[in-house]
């Protein structure tokens, strides 16, 4: 039913404002105490165990902080843990996952100029990845690599960037980027969840036992803390990612992914060079730029975008369109309100790629195309923007007319 797409796309908001939500509480816990921890001072009055402290002011009052780097001689009345926003934002992510990549996985999961795999194949590799990835990252993380701390990060980032060029041998280059963000964030949050929690839960349980904690359960979560410091930024520019085809849609995409990395850790190497009172190293911002600028220029190079849709024929996951009665209209219509800026080579003054690299030249293109179409320029009037292009009222219930008898069509 055509209700189905209606509904979906209201699911599909109602998890991304969850996953927002989640992760700036994640992400914004997580910034807090790293720079806290950085900024911490040593003082000759703290108590025994005590590892520095810190003052800081907000909202109206002052607090003072101090951080124990085992534990403190007996267990605290209360203890606060933060761990359910790194869950939540996992499990909000892959319901994302799930809604947009494995529910629309013909149009934003699988290029068949890529690999031509069927659908269910597609989610099992992107599922498989995910596993592989937080079982190859422990695995090197306790193995004696582990034991150097900046030589493990040059191998992960290794890792990393075999797995970005992976994964555009394997899916679009949209859903490239995406899972790219996914198999980093897995480790992140299975970083909190089997590392530096049961780690921290150990150490209480050693508390109330009267024993006294192995600080050794401290420095391996703080090791995974360090790695979730640094991968937080390209993680978020690779959620991100998906509204601009500049950045996934190139035949440099796996290179451009690899240089974000690097661009992540030079910008948290500023701000935690800062909290921590070592100075403020601005070469960290002239490399960023020229990694940007690099990324802008392998962007356009080659100029044509990867991952077009066939112009030959329509596949069968969108043949109802193309062959119901009201194609040949909405066929004509779509390119003469909406082509002009969803084509290969945009003709509108300012748009030098198609918004969301979505091209609308050809029947297979619209047709593949056609719930965003019904969603974007029938039901809602998102598009075209400003409605610069006049489309009229009649139009619009065409748009929607096409879907929905190609939907009911398809169900009788």
């Amino acid at each position: 039913m055509y209700e189905y797409a209606i509904a979906w796309e209201w699911l599909g908001f109602a998890a991304r404002w969850f996953h927002v939500v989640t992760a700036i509480a994640w992400i914004g816990s997580s910034f807090y105490f790293i720079a806290l921890d950085l900024g911490l001072v040593k003082r000759p009055h703290l108590p025994p165990g005590a590892y520095g402290e810190e003052w800081q002011v907000h909202g109206g009052g002052f607090y003072h902080i101090q951080k124990y780097l085992v534990a403190p001689a007996q267990m605290p009345e209360h203890l606060t843990w933060f761990k359910y926003e790194s869950y939540f934002t996992w499990i909000s992510g892959f319901l994302m996952l799930c809604i947009v990549y494995y529910g629309g996985a013909d149009l934003f999961l699988i290029d068949r100029h890529v690999l031509d795999i069927s659908v269910p194949v597609a989610i099992l590799i992107s599922l498989a990845s995910l596993a592989f990835g937080w079982v190859v990252y422990d695995l090197l993380c306790r193995s004696p690599l582990g034991l150097n701390t900046w030589g493990l990060m040059a191998v992960l980032y290794a890792v990393l960037v075999f797995m970005a060029w992976g994964y555009t041998q394997l899916f679009t280059g949209r859903a490239a980027f995406l899972h790219l963000g996914a198999f980093t964030a897995t480790i992140m949050s299975a970083n909190v969840f089997m590392i530096i929690i049961p780690n921290q839960k150990i150490v209480v349980a050693d508390l109330i036992a009267g024993r006294t904690p192995d600080p050794k359960y401290g420095q391996v979560a703080k090791q995974r803390s360090l790695h979730n410091n640094y991968l937080t930024l390209p993680v978020i520019f690779f959620m991100l990612s998906n509204h601009y085809p500049l950045a996934f849609g190139t035949a440099f995409n796996w290179v451009i992914a690899a240089l974000v990395f690097l661009m992540g850790v030079t910008i948290r190497h500023w701000f935690n060079t800062t909290h921590a009172r070592k100075g403020r190293p601005t070469w960290t911002w002239i490399v960023t730029v020229i990694l940007f600028m690099l990324i802008m220029w392998l962007s356009t190079v080659p100029k044509q975008l990867t991952g077009e849709t066939d112009t030959a024929a329509v596949t069968p996951a969108f043949q109802q369109f193309a062959d119901n009665p009201h194609f040949p209209a909405v066929k004509q219509l779509v390119s003469t309100r909406c082509s002009m800026c969803h084509a290969a080579e945009p003709v509108y003054e300012g748009v030098v790629r198609p918004p969301k690299g979505v091209a609308l030249e050809n029947d297979a293109e619209i047709a593949a195309h056609a719930r965003e179409i019904y969603i974007q320029a029938g039901r809602s009037h998102a598009m075209p923007p400003g409605n610069v292009t006049d489309i009229t009222p009649d139009e619009r219930r065409l748009l929607i007319a096409w879907f929905e008898s190609a939907v009911e069509g398809k169900k009788q």
